[in-house]
């Protein structure tokens, strides 16, 4: 498959604007737009081996499609915001749809991945939204508006530490002690998901550093449990007013996305129909044949 192309779009922001990067795949003109969003301290990168998947099933059938997966701000070729503070998802909502508005698509489904999930409820959930904006297919992977607080503390135990690192296998290894819940990857599976991971370190060393700007820890660090339980009621609220039908993908091994929320999931806003995977935590990566083909047919292969 060819590389998929660099594209850059503006966002409005108290302090004058910044720029999100995202990649782009397929028919540049397609109106068909899949949009693939990544969790906390990931990239668009995420998605390659599903966004070739998803084009060249669509190409087979005859159907004209896009993938776009963005960096979202603060991560990989995306700007870093002046104010920490806009680290937060009604920012990342509202980059999104400057994205979107840029796009124009005439049939719009997206993936989220954790964070990326939680930005796909808000957008999807609006009450009003822009034609641009009204999101047909949602593919939820291992989050919901409940998110146990054992796991935000795992995950802050990381958050910010960006590293230095001599080679990117050295990386990997790092990454893989705070990712192993991913589940099972082929050390070079592996190694070509976390290559977009880092970046020279800039000091001459010739060293490599993760992508993202550590002031992603501030806003993150300022989250207590009532504000977390405030958070989730919105986010519920937003989930209840999803029309699109939605997928619920769960790593049986969770610790972010509890088996009563999923259930509760099912029951109530779109009834998300629930798949989990076995021998995965938090969270598939789509990499694995049955993760893709659960996603390549649940939006491609129904009318």
């Amino acid at each position: 498959m060819p590389e998929p192309t660099l594209e850059f779009v503006t966002c409005p922001d108290a302090q004058g604007g910044h720029r999100m990067a995202y990649w782009q795949w397929g028919q540049p003109d397609s109106g068909h737009v899949v949009l693939c969003v990544h969790g906390l301290t990931r990239q668009g990168r995420d998605f390659d081996v599903l966004a070739q998947s998803l084009c060249a099933h669509a190409a087979g059938t005859g159907h004209s499609l896009r993938v776009v997966c963005p960096d979202v701000v603060g991560r990989g070729k995306s700007d870093w915001l002046k104010d920490p503070n806009g680290y937060q998802i009604p920012c990342y909502a509202a980059d999104m749809l400057a994205l979107l508005q840029q796009l124009q698509p005439a049939t719009l489904d997206w993936v989220g991945t954790s964070m990326g999930g939680l930005i796909g409820m808000a957008v999807a959930g609006l009450p009003n939204a822009p034609a641009f904006a009204k999101v047909r297919r949602l593919v939820l992977n291992d989050v919901g508006p409940a998110i146990e607080w054992q796991a935000l503390q795992r995950i802050g135990q990381y958050l910010g530490n960006t590293g230095a690192f001599v080679t990117e296998q050295q990386a990997a290894d790092a990454m893989w002690t705070v990712s192993s819940t991913f589940g099972p990857h082929t050390p070079a599976e592996w190694l070509a998901l976390c290559r977009p991971m880092l970046k020279p370190l800039g000091d001459g060393s010739g060293r490599l550093t993760l992508h993202y700007d550590p002031a992603l820890a501030q806003p993150f660090a300022a989250v207590t449990p009532e504000s977390a339980a405030q958070g989730e009621a919105l986010l519920w609220q937003a989930y209840d007013h999803i029309s699109a039908r939605t997928l619920l993908v769960r790593g049986a091994d969770s610790d972010l996305l509890s088996r009563q929320t999923a259930q509760a999931m099912t029951q109530r806003g779109p009834r998300a129909q629930l798949l989990e995977f076995a021998v995965v935590g938090h969270a598939p990566t789509f990499i694995a044949a049955d993760q893709v083909q659960a996603v390549l047919s649940f939006l491609l292969d129904h009318p």
